[in-house]
């Protein structure tokens, strides 16, 4: 089993990788692998709903990481996203290539446990949180929780390796997430995914 880890942070080794690092670190006691995606410090598209991904799985814009993602997502039986708080919300690039993973490609990821991580100096995580959270909970993607929210503090990260409660609380995470792929596995030929209705969707507008 590969979980994938997708840095957010402008920085490949600062204080969301030593999050996620924390994290890794429980899934490989269970034995299970991780791949580690960093998005890089280059411009990331935003969303231009253009719809063409409806039709070809990936995203027309192919100078970025976004299709990389949508492919190791799919691969992958398990994802974290992780982030840095930028005034109480998630790093504008992971946003916007998460709005591109996800946008008609959610399908790729159903039914795989996934979580947040965020980190900050001090306040905002909550507000983040909740933000990244919302590609999951529209996804069909089970929410794999911890024994508080997911967030650890600092500036740099030998700060963030001080935050002995934030550290626990991603190993938590790393704990469960590795529990809940080992069930999902165990059960998967004789519980299998629940067979959706076809989408129903309403507009509020009426003529």
């Amino acid at each position: 089993m590969n979980v994938l880890l997708i840095n957010g942070s402008p920085h490949a080794k600062g204080c969301t990788h030593t999050a996620l690092e924390e994290v890794a670190s429980q899934l490989h006691q269970e034995g299970i692998q991780t791949t580690e995606l960093h998005i890089g410090t280059k411009e990331i598209h935003p969303c231009i709903a253009c719809g063409a991904c409806a039709k070809t799985g990936y995203c027309i814009f192919k100078d970025d990481p976004c299709n990389q993602a949508i492919e190791l997502g799919e691969k992958a039986d398990g994802l974290i996203v992780g982030s840095p708080v930028y005034y109480a919300a998630p790093n504008g690039g992971l946003c916007s290539l998460l709005d591109r993973m996800f946008f008609m490609k959610s399908y790729k990821y159903a039914y795989k446990p996934a979580a947040a991580v965020v980190s900050c100096r001090r306040g905002g995580a909550s507000a983040a949180f909740d933000r990244l959270n919302k590609y999951f909970t529209i996804s069909c993607m089970p929410v794999v929780s911890s024994q508080y929210w997911n967030a650890v503090h600092g500036m740099t990260p030998a700060e963030v390796k001080k935050d002995a409660e934030g550290l626990q609380i991603m190993r938590t995470l790393g704990q469960n997430m590795a529990w809940l792929l080992k069930c999902i596995d165990s059960c998967k030929t004789t519980h299998p995914h629940p067979v959706r209705e076809p989408q129903t969707m309403t507009n509020f507008i009426r003529e």
